[in-house]
């Protein structure tokens, strides 16, 4: 009995298994996906892209993710574990291939925090010139750091609330939005917009060009997989979640993009060059009051996908850390709140530093910046999970037709959306992310090489479910 206890006692404390609902997974995948983002912020790169074509970049953007998506839950169900891309990556085409799938994603997650915290300033300073206030640098600077040390502690503490916040805070924003937007419509009289449906007129290259970007107001519908080990039913709940956020989140991207095209009266040149895209389209029809209450949406919006990055983050530094890829810290538990902390800290680390290195690019340069190399690191993995999927599934001898129907055309969508982000080359401050990026996958792949050498057992570890 007491050799029983004794046991007990040194068990290490695991993540909270089962303890997310259906509800609570899904909250990360849309809370990661910030859909408040997009017509607060992403849709003035794409619409400077596509012009009145913005929403078919949304829409074929959205088939493809739909997917990609296919895919995710195609290999979730057979492997429902928190290392999600790392694990199945490399349970198919290597260990080495796998890690370098984990190393990815986890600068894809911390470099979207990174941007979505540059977008909390900006959205408070739109937010208050509704009223004539202003916001200066030093208190924005601060505010920056400030959400980043709330946005920690929220992660620390609680996977279960933060899954429940996230979701709560998303649904309340995105419903003011379409509140907002249907009040604008009502002004403008009708829905039906000959434009943007002159395919003729359509800058179809533009439109192909922007599928790059659009694809970024997407990332994170996929980190609901890396929540596997503390979902209830993982099997049923992570495949629901990941194709039912992409495809929700679709919808409404594709839907927001035509009708702000619209609001402006076609002028989608000016949603392209603004800041501010919503409260251009709010002061044309009239309702100034509106903006603020769309920045401040997207701002709670903000939080809520900060959150969901360094949760999805930290699950992919303690898999790693758990299969000894990194520093066996990475894979601790916090013994009161079930959560890998040790990770949660490093991730939230690591984003501070990268705001730190952006800052005297500005802050919408630095959202711009982050946002461009997390879509690299989001759409190599993509890829290569497209790839996985039918090997994986014919391993398993639960190869279907359609699993390679998804594989193939996400993979292609996928392959064509990382050459559109490098042809033509993009400019200058954006033309040394390419660069940076093939950097940190070099620094990577020399890491896990000398691990391989000299550790061979580590890489071979990943055939085995270690995570606890």
């Amino acid at each position: 009995m007491v050799a029983t206890t004794d046991a007990v006692a040194h068990t290490p404390p695991q993540l909270k298994h089962g303890a997310l609902s259906l509800f609570e997974t899904l909250g990360q995948s849309i809370a990661n996906i910030a859909p408040t983002l997009t017509p607060a912020l992403n849709i003035t790169v794409c619409a400077g892209l596509a012009g009145v074509g913005t929403w078919i970049s949304y829409l074929i953007a959205t088939i493809g993710c739909v997917f990609v998506g296919a895919s995710v839950a195609a290999l979730a169900k057979r492997h429902p574990e928190a290392g999600s891309y790392f694990v199945y990556i490399g349970r198919n085409f290597g260990p080495l291939t796998g890690a370098l799938a984990g190393w990815a994603m986890i600068l894809a997650y911390t470099t979207t925090a990174v941007a979505v915290i540059f977008g909390f300033p900006l959205f408070l300073s739109n937010f208050l010139s509704v009223f004539g206030l202003s916001l200066g640098y030093g208190w924005q600077v601060l505010f920056t750091f400030a959400f980043l040390g709330l946005v920690t502690y929220a992660a620390y503490r609680d996977i279960q609330m933060s899954s429940r916040v996230g979701l709560v805070l998303e649904c309340l924003s995105v419903g003011i939005i379409i509140v907002i937007t249907a009040i604008v419509v009502a002004k403008h009289g009708t829905v039906v917009d000959p434009v943007q449906f002159n395919f003729s007129k359509i800058p179809m290259g533009g439109v192909m060009s922007a599928m790059a970007f659009a694809v970024f107001s997407f990332v994170g519908f996929e980190s609901a997989a890396t929540l596997a080990k503390e979902s209830a039913n993982p099997q049923r709940n992570i495949p629901i979640s990941v194709i039912g956020s992409a495809a929700i989140a679709g919808t409404f991207f594709t839907i927001m993009a035509y009708l702000m095209v619209m609001g402006m009266g076609d002028n989608a040149a000016a949603i392209g060059g603004s800041s501010s895209p919503f409260k251009d389209m709010t002061d044309k029809a009239g309702l100034p009051w509106a903006a603020g209450v769309v920045y401040f949406a997207a701002s709670i919006s903000g939080f809520a996908c900060a959150l969901a990055c360094i949760n999805a983050s930290s699950r992919m530094l303690f898999s790693m850390g758990r299969y000894q890829f990194l520093h066996g810290s990475m894979g601790l538990v916090h013994k009161t709140h079930k959560t890998p902390h040790v990770a949660v800290l490093v991730s939230a680390a690591v984003i501070g530093l990268i705001i730190l290195a952006l800052l005297p690019q500005g802050f919408l340069n630095g959202f711009g910046l982050a946002g461009t190399i997390a879509t690299y690191g989001f759409v190599v993995v993509y890829f290569g999970v497209c790839l996985v999927a039918p090997v994986d599934l014919y391993r398993g001898g639960a190869l279907k037709p359609q699993h390679v129907v998804y594989g193939l055309t996400g993979a292609v969508l996928m392959g064509f959306v990382i050459y559109s982000s490098v042809v033509p080359f993009p400019s200058a401050p954006f033309n040394m992310l390419p660069p940076a990026f093939a950097i940190y996958m070099g620094i990577g792949l020399v890491w896990f090489a000398i691990l391989k050498a000299k550790s061979p057992q580590v890489l071979a570890s990943i055939a085995n479910d270690m995570e606890g």
